[in-house]
């Protein structure tokens, strides 16, 4: 019994979900998604509820039922209040700067990076004096901000000695002691 695949989904208001034979399209005040799902699987709105059902006991039918009610979450959630992540930049002269959608980051390497973002996706800068600066990915489709996210961060990941590199806000560094010096 799959726990995640039998929760039925709430849509909010402004919220409308369209099926058309495997395709789900979710549309809401923040934008429109869309979503191929397996011809086994079926979906119904009912009075405000999408609810997403599986036609035998199977193992597959079981994984792909609680994968697509979750990407289905997701899609609501998404068109309704959408995704954000924030990551701070932490060392000496690290900064960054948007200029439309292209994202500028000088992360104490000898050049800067230029990062194109989708057009999908809202990214802001923000340098405050005193404090980190602050990278902000907004959007409504949670795989595609996550995947930037992560993208921003490989370009320099936080390093265990002294912390330095791009860590979401809030993130827990696990830091390593250096050499001690031998008497």
């Amino acid at each position: 019994m799959s726990r995640v695949g039998n929760a039925p989904i709430n849509l909010p208001e402004g919220v409308s979900v369209s099926l058309d034979k495997n395709v789900v399209n979710v549309k809401g005040p923040k934008g429109e998604l869309s979503q191929t799902i397996d011809p086994d699987i079926t979906c119904k709105v009912e009075d405000g509820v999408l609810t997403v059902e599986r036609p035998t006991e199977q193992k597959r039918h079981k994984a792909l039922h609680g994968l697509y009610r979750s990407l289905m979450n997701n899609m609501v959630e998404g068109v309704s209040n959408g995704y954000k992540k924030e990551m701070e930049l932490v060392g000496v002269g690290y900064k960054a700067s948007v200029q439309g959608n292209v994202l500028e980051l000088n992360l104490g390497y000898s050049h800067s990076i230029y990062f194109a973002v989708p057009e999908e996706i809202k990214v802001s800068a923000e340098t405050q004096k005193g404090k980190n600066p602050l990278v902000t990915v907004e959007g409504i489709d949670k795989q595609l901000v996550g995947q930037v996210s992560a993208k921003i961060r490989s370009f320099r990941k936080v390093e265990p000695y002294k912390g330095k590199g791009v860590r979401f806000v809030g993130e827990q560094i696990r830091r390593k002691a250096g050499k001690t010096a031998a008497k």
